[in-house]
């Protein structure tokens, strides 16, 4: 029998559900309820996001809207609290980047990170004073007003690069130099901006906060180097997982608390806790364990950001919202891409900078709290700035996908820039090998062709996979394989090969349509990630598909099954057929590719053994003539190793020697018929692995 006090709780329980005190009901279990609202309502915006292929951040800001306090029906009873765990959402996301981060990344872009960001700040707390005159507001609301809408969120443009697949890419490097200035440039605002009326009294302050963060930096640069690697090497020799992870939780978040105990911001100390512990050797392993419990808290931040929308405000000031969106969005866009061609960056990155930093950033929320809470700016404002703020913030992932077209458009429509290139001939190319896409797969192929001397040139659209091709020396491109621009720069009219690396299905498809259009009978080579895509591929004029992944799982079995010693020919039919299965659509349609099947088919049947010829051999000293070996046994011997000098296709009379090494190509029938015939002496040749 349950205790009376349960009972009683959980009559309550039952009655409060049959007269429909949901309400009621959730404010009763507190923050618990509060969290189950949030993930739940987030998977379903989640959901929807996905259904409309759109990033799954909207959905998260969407549900927060419908869950917010301002809506009505079932919503967060305690919105302080949440929005306390959103600021370790946002603590864990910096502290995640500075884990995959490296401060050798920024240098490319330390100028317009250092200079232009400043820059860039000045200049929209201009743009937003002239707005705000323009308003009518007086000159302090109008300071503040520009100084609230200068920072730009990155929280947002992060999940929205890592949605988009653009992380590593120049323009991202340049956004998140100039995101990380930004953040440290909160706090001297914080402290100047509620003394604007006693100056006297914010530039004391500043110095204060200047000379704390430069303690700060020098503290970390001691942990991180000494203490940081000691600790984490101690707990990772325990091989516990549950603590590795909490070590690094710890790390990240103590760390930041402890910068905002100092007068700092607590996100940019977890930032900075992640970049120290990414120079050491655990960097990578505390990446992959703190993914998960990143994006759990991150998806409190972006559901508090919808919280935090006023539909009745909106609603009551919708022209001067939608004025206000619109000025912010286009000038911001505009400063940053100016400031972006100013410091020398041209063909695409101008407009992915201006598209992707034209919102209204969460520290933003930080500032405007602190002028309402010092009476510098008003509620009215306080409430305009945070709806501007939502607004922007839900419009990042549209904008920001429309980068390649509106380039493209303006490209065809333009003179054409002169591209970044690196060891490009200047008398020219021809007959050459064009690789789209400088990835594992397409720098190992640069390679091997480097070897073997072949011609050819790498487009690649990732900086420091192009920074990678600059070391090595290889020619290379830095852009968009698909523009046509682009593929006229190696000369691609006059190229033998193309070959597609990049394992994006629209893009390779998009590089094979404008490489038919500029070479109609340019013969073109592409990596597919399904059958789908390998059917696109192959109706849209691509000569040879291939699956690496697939290939790499045929390969794996086929070494396992050599392993436990089945035969080798019935192991290669046995893959021939599975891979028969795969590209049979090829294979039907097109009898030259069949052909091409079949040669590659009897190629994996022929196995090559290397013999070494030991004293006693009844080799030595005879003739390939002599021997007879290919009527014999039906095997060749297709080279000989002597001295370290290789002696390739060996004429009839060339007499073996002892301590040659033999090339014999055969399949596994023919290859068993040499070694039995030449068993008349054990002491003779000794089979040595490929």
């Amino acid at each position: 029998m349950l205790h009376p006090e349960f009972e009683t709780e959980a009559d309550k329980i039952r009655a409060l559900i049959r007269g429909g005190h949901w309400k009621t009901l959730f404010k009763a279990m507190g923050i618990a309820a509060d969290i189950v609202i949030i993930v739940i309502a987030s998977l379903a915006g989640g959901l929807v996001a996905k259904l409309f292929r759109q990033p799954l951040v909207l959905g998260y800001i969407l549900a927060g809207i419908f869950i917010g306090p301002h809506t009505g029906g079932i919503n967060v009873s305690n919105l302080q609290v949440i929005e306390k765990l959103a600021e370790i959402g946002v603590a864990l996301l910096l502290f995640a980047l500075g884990l995959e981060f490296s401060l050798r990344e920024l240098r490319p872009v330390r100028r317009i990170a250092l200079l232009g960001t400043p820059i860039q700040i000045l200049l929209t707390i201009g743009f937003g004073f002239a707005i705000g005159s323009w308003q009518g507001w007086d000159w302090k609301t109008s300071l503040w007003f520009g100084a609230l809408i200068s920072l730009s969120s990155t929280m947002v443009i992060l999940k929205t690069l890592m949605s988009q697949g653009w992380m590593g890419t120049l323009s991202s490097r340049v956004m998140i130099g100039m995101l990380i200035v930004q953040d440290l440039a909160v706090v001297p605002m914080m402290i100047v901006l509620p003394q604007l009326s006693h100056p006297e009294t914010g530039l004391p302050l500043l110095a204060l906060s200047i000379l704390k963060a430069a303690l700060f930096l020098l503290g970390m640069i001691f942990l991180g180097t000494q203490l940081i690697p000691w600790i984490l090497r101690r707990i990772a020799g325990w091989k516990s997982r549950e603590l590795f992870l909490l070590s690094v939780i710890a790390l990240g978040l103590g760390i930041g608390y402890g910068t905002y105990l100092f007068g700092l911001s607590f996100a940019f100390g977890a930032f900075i806790a992640g970049l120290v512990l990414s120079e050491s050797d655990y960097g990578h392993q505390a990446l992959s364990e703190i993914i998960p419990l990143r994006d759990v808290f991150s998806l409190l931040f972006f559901a508090s950001v919808g919280m935090l929308l006023d539909p009745a405000f909106l609603w009551s000031h919708l022209k001067t919202v939608l004025i206000l969106v619109v000025l912010v969005t286009v000038g911001k866009g505009l400063i940053f891409a100016g400031l972006s061609r100013l410091f020398s960056y041209r063909n695409v990155i101008p407009l992915a900078v201006g598209l992707g930093l034209f919102q209204v950033g969460e520290f933003s929320f930080v500032l405007a709290r602190v002028g309402l809470n010092t009476s510098s700016i008003s509620s009215e404002l306080y409430s305009l700035v945070l709806t501007l703020t939502v607004a922007t913030m839900f419009l990042t992932p549209f904008l920001s996908n429309l980068t390649s077209p509106i380039y493209s458009f303006f490209r065809s429509r333009t003179i054409r820039e002169p591209l970044q290139t690196i060891n490009l001939p200047e008398s020219g190319m021809s007959n050459h090998v064009v690789i789209a896409g400088g990835g594992q797969v397409g720098l190992n192929i640069a390679r091997i062709l480097h070897r073997f001397g072949v011609e050819f040139v790498v487009i690649e659209i990732d900086f420091h996979r192009f920074e990678q091709l600059k070391a090595l020396n290889f020619p290379a491109i830095f852009g968009d394989a698909g523009q046509a621009s682009v593929l006229e720069t190696p000369q691609i009219r006059r190229a033998k090969l193309l070959l597609i690396t990049v394992p994006s299905a629209v893009v390779s498809q998009a590089i094979a349509a404008q490489a038919h259009t500029l070479h109609p009978e340019l013969k073109i080579f592409a990596r597919a990630i399904s059958i789908e895509h390998m059917k696109d591929l192959h109706a849209r004029g691509v000569y040879e598909v291939v699956q690496p992944e697939f290939e790499a799982s045929l390969e794996f079995t086929r070494q396992a099954l050599l392993h436990f010693e089945f035969p080798p020919d019935k192991v290669q039919s046995l893959l021939d057929a599975i891979r028969y299965e795969l590209y049979a659509p090829l294979y039907d349609s097109d009898s030259s590719y069949r052909t091409l099947s079949q040669l590659q088919s009897a190629s994996r049947l022929l196995e090559l053994n290397w013999l070494l010829l030991k004293e006693g051999s009844p080799l030595i000293g005879r003739s390939i003539e002599e021997l007879r070996i290919r009527s014999l046994t039906g095997a060749s011997v297709v080279a000989v190793i002597r001295s370290e000098a290789l002696f390739p296709n060996p004429t009839p009379d060339f007499q073996f020697q002892d301590g040659d090494f033999i090339g014999v190509l055969g399949d596994s029938k023919q290859l068993r018929a040499f070694q039995e015939w030449d068993q008349g002496s054990p002491t003779g040749a000794e089979t040595i692995s490929p």
